[in-house]
C-alpha cells in the first residue's frame, strides 16, 4: 500500500483497531478512528464521534478515503440475556447498515469497506476443516444457535448494502491472538501460570486464531488486492485442538501442569464469570483459503510461534 493513505477505523477503540491503527501508522498512513468517546489527545490519530448507528457529522470522513474497516460490535464475553442479545445484535447490524448507507450517500467513497465477521459462522466441526465454501449452521452440541443468527444478520446488511463503487469484505476472523487487553492470551497466559491450564471439556475442540501481526498484515493484504470481495477468513492455517493449545501453553509458559476444566466446571465457572461456554466448548476448525490462495504468507503459520513470541513480549 502507497504511503499517506486515508485508512477509517469504525469501532477502532478496541483491541483490534488499536493494533490496526498501530500497524498502518507505522506504514505512514493517515488513520481516522470512529469511537463513542473520542480522546482529543490521542496524538497522530485522529478521534471522531460517532454513534455506530446513524448517520451524523463523521459520514463526511469517507470522501476521498482510500479504505474503511468495520470493527464495531459489543462484546460476546458476556451472558447471553435477553438485553445483551439485543445490543449484540443491534452492535452490529446497526454500525454495518449506517457504513453502508454513509458510503451510498459519498461523493467520493472508498474503494474497499472490510467488515468484521466471524469464524463462528461455520458449523461445529471435528472434521475436516473449513475453508470459505465451509456449512453454516448451529448445532445443540456446540450452543450456538444465537451466534450463527448474528453471524448471518451481521454478513446479511453487508450484502445487502447498496455500494456499487465499493468492493465489499466480510473478515470472518477467528481468535485473535495478542498482548493487548481483551485479547484472550493474557487470560490463558494467566490461568497457566495459576496452575488452571488444563484442557476445557473433553479438549477435542478445535481451535482458530491468528496472531494480532498477522491479523494486521492480512487486512492490509484485503485492502491492496483487488481482487478480493465477499466473505474471507482470517486466521493461520493451522488449527490446533483445545488440549494442544493449553499444552502449548504449559510448555511455554514452563508449568508443566494444569487442572483440567470438565464440562459442569465450565457451566459453573462460565456463570460466575458472566459469559457463555459456547465460546470455549464450539469446535472452529477453519483454514485461510483464499488468503492462501492468493499468496499471503504468515509470518505466525504455527500456534508454538505465535505463543512463545506473546510470552516473550509479556516478559517471558
Amino acid at each position: 500500500m502507497n504511503a499517506d493513505r486515508h485508512i477509517i477505523i469504525a469501532g477502532g477503540s478496541g483491541f483490534l483497531g488499536r493494533a490496526l491503527a498501530a500497524h498502518f501508522q507505522k506504514a505512514g498512513h493517515r488513520i481516522t478512528v470512529l469511537t463513542r468517546s473520542p480522546n482529543a489527545t490521542s496524538g497522530a490519530i485522529r478521534e471522531i464521534k460517532w454513534d455506530a448507528a446513524t448517520l451524523g457529522e463523521w459520514t463526511r470522513e469517507l470522501d476521498g478515503a482510500d479504505a474503511i474497516i468495520n470493527l464495531a460490535g459489543r462484546s460476546v464475553d458476556c451472558r447471553y440475556h435477553e438485553r445483551n442479545r439485543r445490543l449484540i445484535m443491534e452492535s452490529r447490524v446497526n454500525s454495518t447498515r449506517a457504513i453502508g448507507e454513509a458510503i451510498a450517500k459519498s461523493k467520493a467513497p472508498p474503494p474497499v469497506w472490510l467488515n468484521a465477521s466471524t469464524a463462528t459462522i461455520y458449523k461445529h466441526t471435528f472434521g475436516p476443516a473449513w475453508d470459505e465454501s465451509g456449512e453454516i449452521g448451529s448445532t445443540p452440541e456446540a450452543k450456538d444457535e444465537f451466534s450463527i443468527q448474528v453471524a448471518t444478520a451481521w454478513e446479511r446488511t453487508l450484502n445487502e448494502a447498496q455500494t456499487p463503487l465499493t468492493r465489499k469484505v466480510a473478515m470472518r476472523a477467528s481468535m485473535v491472538m495478542g498482548t493487548r487487553g481483551n485479547s484472550v492470551f493474557p487470560v490463558l497466559r494467566r490461568l497457566t501460570h495459576l496452575g488452571l491450564g488444563g484442557r476445557m471439556g473433553n479438549g477435542r475442540q478445535f481451535v482458530s486464531w491468528i496472531h494480532e501481526a498477522d491479523f494486521c498484515r492480512a487486512v492490509d493484504w484485503l485492502i491492496t488486492h483487488r481482487e478480493f470481495s465477499g466473505p474471507v477468513n482470517v486466521c493461520a492455517p493451522n488449527p490446533v485442538t483445545n488440549a494442544e493449545t493449553m499444552k502449548m501453553l504449559r510448555e511455554v509458559c514452563g508449568r508443566p501442569l494444569g487442572l483440567p476444566a470438565t464440562g459442569w466446571m465450565l457451566e459453573i465457572g462460565a456463570f460466575i464469570v458472566r459469559t457463555e461456554t459456547e465460546l470455549l466448548i464450539k469446535s472452529r476448525r477453519v483454514v485461510p483459503g483464499r488468503l492462501a490462495e492468493s499468496g499471503f504468507e504468515f509470518q505466525f503459520p504455527r500456534l508454538r510461534q505465535a505463543i512463545e513470541d506473546l510470552n516473550k513480549k509479556m516478559g517471558g
